[in-house]
């Protein structure tokens, strides 16, 4: 009476469980494990409980079995929760949380237990919440204008850059720049005239910086710009490029024609590594472009 009492509890059991013999057959499968794998019911008795088992893992079982029965090897999988994956019919991978027994002899045979815990769910949800963690950290470092990286995500790229640069031995150069007069752009067309030039400004960095420079928004009308593996000449170079296309760019507001020039400062990352210290140089030498009769470059 007992064992038709288990049984049926393990009939109506949410979790899929089976029961295989020493030879890996199984014994037993309920209704839950049927669901979870895909089979027929009734289809998986007999049958090799390798059949459900990942590649990785299958060929070794049956003799991990024998070894174990034979007191030669002590399981790391009985009596623990593991996480595992079984194979479905269609072969796809299951993501489930696995605790299988030593279930005893009956008899002269010997027989363990599994119980198979469902991690789809788990998984899906885990994933959404890695998404939704991406888009959030992307959110929290981008500008919301101009899309570009924000103060934020510079320095911590900026800390990184001067670490590589360092570790390499190489150059890097740091830069700002800034929109000229762009406060009378605000005021003279209002600030919906000023965020289209911050957001037209930002398209004409993106699109002349090279793959590997770093371009951000730092400030209200100011950029940062990190140089990899560029020494001084050249970072003075690809700014000046950079300063040329704003000066020749048409930007417009409706049917306003806006004239926009940046100065740029330029500074390399010094000895010490401290990047902090190579953009208020950079700051400096902006300062210095700026008196000097903007729309130009100067460097530290």
């Amino acid at each position: 009476m007992n064992k038709v009492l288990a049984l049926r509890l393990l009939d109506a059991a949410e979790d899929a469980a089976v029961i295989i013999d020493a030879a890996s057959r199984i014994q037993y499968a309920n209704d839950a494990m049927y669901a979870l794998s895909g089979y027929t019911p009734g289809s998986l008795a007999g049958q090799q409980i390798e059949a459900l088992l990942p590649d990785a893992v299958r060929e070794q079982h049956g003799a991990q079995i024998s070894a174990y029965l034979a007191g030669e090897k002590k399981s790391r999988v009985l009596g623990h929760k593991r996480h595992f994956a079984i194979r479905h019919h269609d072969g796809s991978m299951l993501p489930i949380v696995l605790k299988a027994m030593d279930l005893g002899k009956l008899g002269d045979d010997n027989y363990m237990g599994a119980f198979f815990i469902d991690q789809r769910r788990e998984r899906a949800i885990e994933q959404q919440n890695a998404a939704r963690w991406q888009q959030l950290q992307r959110i929290a470092l981008s500008d919301p204008l101009t899309h570009l990286p924000n103060r934020r995500a510079f320095e911590v790229e900026a800390v990184r850059s001067a670490a590589r640069a360092r570790r390499a031995r190489s150059s890097l150069a740091i830069g700002i720049a800034d929109i000229d007069f762009f406060k009378h752009v605000n005021d003279q067309h209002g600030h919906a005239a000023g965020d289209a030039v911050l957001q037209a400004v930002a398209a004409v960095f993106q699109f002349q910086a090279r793959a590997s420079d770093v371009v951000a928004r730092v400030g209200g009308e100011e950029f940062g710009f990190l140089f990899p593996h560029t020494d001084m000449a050249k970072a003075c170079q690809v700014a000046e490029r950079i300063r040329c296309a704003v000066e020749e760019t048409r930007f417009e507001f409706g049917k306003l024609h806006i004239p926009v020039t940046i100065s740029i400062g330029l500074a390399p990352l010094p000895d010490s590594g401290d990047w902090k210290e190579g953009f208020m140089r950079a700051d400096a030498a902006l300062y210095q472009a700026k008196n000097n009769g903007r729309n130009r470059i100067e460097q530290a």
